[in-house]
């Protein structure tokens, strides 16, 4: 069984979990409504998406 040779340091191992953090969701303001709306996402509200009507809304 393969066991370390040296303890590895506190700067080695966090410099590893570096890119282990949650990235932040990117939302940004609706053309249409001006509410917050995911990017790349249809609005579910309305049923739009990049202009152009995706789904029936229903009343």
């Amino acid at each position: 069984m393969a066991v370390p040779k040296r303890k590895t340091t506190p700067s080695r191992r966090n410099n590893r979990r570096a890119h282990d953090s949650l990235t932040s969701v990117n939302w940004v303001e609706d053309s249409n409504t001006g509410e917050p709306k995911r990017r790349h996402h249809i609005d579910l509200k309305t049923g739009m998406y990049k202009g152009k009507q995706v789904l029936e809304v229903r009343d």
